[in-house]
């Protein structure tokens, strides 16, 4: 048989079994004498035989599925990336005979959220990617995770105290201190910064942002003492109410104003910008939405930190796939995307 694929009639012939006990002995399930499963292993090591992984996985027909936990989007909006990457990843997972299952969310809905938690326990799925807007209700969700014996990643943000099997997505604390870095370093000292934040759940209890923001207020206090931070809330679905809300904090005060906002959202800031003619303003943003891309081209938006959050879903559901199908432990814990800078003139070849 040399120069040829072995074959597992090939093992069954060699060691005198049936290709059935050869197939348990693989498996290690149903009764096999001592005997032969020495010999079945015996005859395995002496000619090489390298099983059909793919095909083994198949002929079990065992479903495994991974579910996906990430907020409603529309065609264009942060998370409409991190689903493309998804399901991108659900082509290349189906080989293992796992399946991907997107759930989503109202990401301003803590009711929303713990509905989609509730039908993802109940539908008792292999493994969960998580994406966690509402930290108290995301914790009792991963508990109950845990004591279902559903192994979890998490997505783009992450909660410390869990017992998590790996995070995929920015290093949030250090994309803030870069953040606040970009915006005033070597500059100088601005009187205000406008924190521009989204109003979310009633309860206040979504803040997906917090880490990011925690860095860039570390970096201030440490080399801008005396600058005041201006915390500015606005509601993203009301134009007219992000109007009014930023003619009376930012488009009343003189001078040069630095403002920044930590998700995808700046484009809301930079609209107003530009419709109000304000020309002294050096404004930060996070992700490459077309809609931040164009206001990056015009000079309203002087830089944008980016990250490619397909790649990292593609990532993430690889590395679960890959856990609960051969119980591969993942290589690290934090498995950071790189933090790009934008600008109009590098932001055509992203």
């Amino acid at each position: 048989m040399e120069g040829n694929k072995v074959t597992i009639n090939d093992v069954a012939r060699a060691a005198g079994v049936s290709k059935g006990t050869v197939d348990r002995v693989l498996h290690n399930r149903g009764e096999v004498s001592q005997k032969s499963k020495e010999k079945v292993l015996k005859v395995i090591e002496e000619l090489g035989f390298k099983p059909n992984l793919y095909a083994s996985l198949l002929a079990s027909q065992k479903e495994r599925t991974i579910v996906c936990l990430i907020p409603e989007h529309l065609p264009g909006e942060f998370w409409s990336l991190t689903d493309k990457g998804i399901r991108d990843a659900a082509v290349l997972v189906a080989r293992y005979g796992v399946k991907v299952q997107i759930v989503n969310y109202d990401q301003y809905s803590l009711e929303s959220f713990r509905e989609a938690c509730s039908s993802v326990i109940e539908s008792k799925p292999s493994g969960v990617l998580l994406a966690p807007m509402f930290r108290d209700e995301s914790l009792t969700f991963v508990n109950a995770l845990v004591d279902n014996g559903i192994p979890y990643i998490f997505l783009d943000s992450k909660i410390e105290e869990s017992g998590s099997l790996a995070y995929f997505g920015m290093p949030m604390y250090q994309s803030g201190f870069l953040c606040a870095d970009i915006l005033c370093g070597g500059r100088e000292i601005p009187e205000k910064v406008y924190v521009v934040r989204i109003a979310r759940d009633k309860q206040g209890l979504s803040d997906p942002t917090a880490d990011r923001r925690n860095g860039f207020m570390d970096y201030m206090s440490r080399h801008y003492p005396d600058t005041q931070i201006v915390n500015v809330f606005i509601n993203p679905k009301d134009k007219g109410e992000i109007y009014e809300v930023l003619d009376r904090s930012i488009g009343s005060d003189a001078g040069n104003k630095f403002i920044v906002m930590f998700n995808s959202r700046i484009h809301l800031v930079a609209e107003f910008i530009a419709e109000r003619g304000i020309k002294d303003s050096r404004v930060i943003g996070f992700d490459a939405l077309q809609k931040n891309l164009e206001h990056l081209r015009s000079g309203y938006v002087q830089a944008l930190i980016a990250q490619h959050t397909d790649r990292q879903a593609v990532d993430a559901v690889n590395a679960m796939a890959d856990y609960i199908v051969f119980g591969n432990p993942l290589a690290k814990k934090d498995n950071f995307t790189q933090m790009d800078i934008l600008t109009k003139y590098n932001c055509e070849y992203y």
